[in-house]
Order: structure tokens, then sequence, then C-alpha cells
């Protein structure tokens, strides 16, 4: 795969607001995920919500600074603007999990503080389907799954590596029981794979930095949450098919 050439044509179909087109780039099982937001979509879904997005306003998207890549993996920024004049720009970077032809997984980042409420592209949520025999209804499910978010991407508590699930239960004010029903309906997996795949994002995103050099591979796995160097590698090689090692060597730049 041509990394420049997939992105490019990512990010024009963004640009011809063709919610096809951008879905288009997920292989069969792909999933699109809005960061900020905490939602997965599937590209079924992504066509949905992004079709509802590109009828709210006009939108241009620019390619920031180089397109990185190696054989499984794709990274670069962008910058939005909005051509209606309605909201300043806003800035995200994109990591892409190749799988043959196209990406396995798209993790998009965007700094939300400069996004205006239903522009953002996961404020269109897909309904929650109430969890079977939960007690829990969705107006209920919707609000454990807001408190989640907001825990995980604003007091980023994901970081603490003793947090457990009746600790975050705590913090939500809900049962442990509720929780695990919330965190399996509403994020669509389990608590650790919920937990770890916030730690991973932020691993990734420091060993992508460039001065991630001078942080030894046991560093990262212990500042992003982790309490052994072993369920890292494992979590890591799950969610990318790399060790952290692989990717920090692919995503940095020779000295």
């Amino acid at each position: 795969m041509h990394a420049a050439k997939f992105v490019e044509s990512y990010i024009d179909a963004w640009n011809h607001s063709d919610p096809k087109g951008v879905a288009e780039h997920l292989v069969k099982n792909g999933i699109y995920c809005d960061i900020p937001a905490n939602q997965q979509h599937s590209g079924e879904a992504l066509v949905a919500i992004l079709s509802d997005f590109f009828a709210s306003g006009s939108h241009r998207y620019h390619l920031i600074g180089d397109v990185l890549s190696n054989d499984l993996s794709i990274a670069f920024q962008y910058r939005m603007s909005s051509l209606d004049g309605i909201a300043d720009d806003w800035f995200g970077a994109e990591f892409m999990t190749l799988k043959g032809s196209g990406a396995i997984k798209i993790a998009d980042y965007y700094d939300p503080t400069h996004s205006v409420g239903s522009m953002a592209v996961g404020a269109s949520s897909l309904p929650l389907q109430k969890y079977a025999k939960s007690g829990l209804d969705e107006e209920q499910l919707q609000r454990y799954t807001s408190q989640l978010a907001s825990l995980m991407r604003d007091e980023k508590v994901f970081l603490q590596p003793d947090l457990t699930l009746p600790k975050l239960a705590a913090m939500v004010g809900c049962s442990v029981n509720h929780l695990s029903q919330a965190v399996n309906s509403g994020f669509h997996m389990s608590f650790f794979d919920f937990l770890n795949s916030y730690r991973i994002e932020a691993a990734k995103i420091m060993l992508s930095l460039g001065d991630g050099r001078s942080e030894s591979i046991l560093d990262v796995s212990f500042a992003v949450g982790f309490n052994s160097n072993s369920a890292f590698y494992t979590a890591f090689k799950k969610s990318t098919g790399q060790t952290p090692a692989q990717f920090r060597r692919a995503f940095l730049k020779p000295i």
C-alpha cells in the first residue's frame, strides 16, 4: 500500500463530503474510533453518522506535515476549517492500523475545544441498545457511559495503575454490576479492554513523539498505567499488531 496516496484518497473523500468514500477506507469489520467522544463505529454506522455530519455544514481538511507509515500503520496530522465561517479551525491526528488493502482501525484524535457542539463527528451518537436483563434503561446507560467518557478523557483516570472495576464504579456512583454492563453495552468491550484501549492510545502518542527516544519502553508502560511490562506488551501487540519497540522504530526518524 502506498501510504501517501491512501491518505490523500481518504482526505479527498472528507473534502468531497462523501461518507461512503470515507468508510471504504476501512476493511470489512474495520472500526472507526472517535477518541474524544469515546465512540467506535463500523463502516456502515460511519456512513450514517457522516451523512448527518456533512449535512451540518461545509468543511475543508488539510494535511499537516508528513505521512508517517510502516507496513502495519499510518499516522498523520490534519487541520479542519469551516467553510461556513461558523467555527474556528480545529486540529487532529489519526492513527490507522492496516490490514490488507485498507484499515482495520482508524483512531481519530482532535481537539474538541475548537469544535462547535453538534459539528463534532461523534456528536451524533448511535442509540445505545438496552443491555439484556440488566435492569438499566437507555437513559441510565447514556448517563453512565457519559460519565465514563469524561473520567477517561478529562480526568485520565486510566493512568492510575491500581484502577479497578469497583474503584471506577465508585467514581461513577453506580454498582459494579451496572458499570460492567454499561461498559459492555455502551462501548462493546470488556472492562480490561476498555481500560487498556486508552492506555495503548496514550502509549502510541508517547512512542511516536520525537522525544520518546529518551524513555524506555518500561517507563512508557508505567507512565500510561500498566503495572506489568508483559501485560503492556501483550495489550499493545493485540491492539496494533506490533510490539512497542517496533512501533517506535517506525515513527522515529534516525538521529
